[in-house]
């Protein structure tokens, strides 16, 4: 048996960059860089791409990759790896984003790792302390706050912990990063797979209606999210414009 499989969801009609899996940087395609990576991980046993359109398959095969074919009508990458995994004999699955190049390793095996070490874990996340007060103020960062073992309380697009004496006036906020901390949610997941096959039949929560966030449905059903800071950045990418900025940035 599998224990660890990393699944990467992708979809080839995204809205605002269509193909976005199969464009090129750096002479391999996204999607490549993102396989070779996940192939990184130490405590990684298989990497599996899932996604909705024979192109990809056809791509990520090209270069030695595996890769299933899913349903075209799923509403989230987590409901895509959810059905990939349903065919697995793994105890334990990492979702990492398939437009993500610059995911490390070191990531993945850090969302492994506490799922290895609490039984209470059902999912496992990342996050890191934020020093730009634009990503505080900026409704596309998502934040979260965590309980004193770690655990995710809530994610939100909102500045939370809201720093009431220092931040009264939004407009005119004074960031010292030694006293004022705030973590980005950094979006790798790890999932028991159970507790994977369980969230992809649950119904839709008020809370992630109202923030747009598949996180808060695990949260409000009282499914446990442990939460580990971690010193890197990703970045994904969503537009051509992304594209053009990862070729600049691209150093692995």
């Amino acid at each position: 048996m599998h224990r660890v499989a990393v699944i990467i969801p992708a979809r080839y009609n995204s809205s605002r960059f269509p193909g976005k899996p199969l464009a090129d940087l750096k002479g391999k395609n996204i999607i490549q860089h993102v396989y070779e990576q996940a192939l990184k991980a130490s405590l990684v046993d298989m990497v599996l791409v899932a996604t909705d359109d024979k192109r990809i398959i056809d791509a990520v095969t090209a270069f030695g990759g595996k890769a299933v074919l899913t349903s075209g009508s799923h509403a989230s990458g987590t409901d895509r790896i959810a059905e990939a995994a349903g065919d697995l004999e793994c105890e334990f699955v990492v979702n990492v984003q398939g437009d993500e190049p610059f995911i490390r390793p070191e990531m993945i095996d850090d969302v492994v790792n506490l799922l290895y070490n609490d039984n209470r874990v059902s999912i496992s996340t990342l996050a890191k302390k934020i020093t730009d007060i634009n990503e505080v103020l900026s409704p596309h960062i998502v934040k979260v706050v965590m309980d004193d073992e770690g655990f995710a309380l809530y994610f939100s697009r909102s500045p939370i912990p809201y720093y009431r004496d220092e931040w009264s006036d939004l407009n005119n906020i004074k960031f010292k990063d030694h006293d004022t901390v705030v973590y980005k949610h950094v979006g790798i997941y790890g999932f028991r797979k159970d507790a994977l096959l369980k969230f992809s039949t649950m119904d839709r929560g008020r809370l992630e209606d109202v923030e747009k966030l598949e996180q808060l449905r695990a949260l409000a059903s009282g499914m446990k999210i442990k939460v580990r800071e971690t010193e890197f950045n990703t970045f994904g990418i969503d537009t051509i414009e992304d594209l053009k900025r990862a070729e600049d940035l691209f150093v692995i």
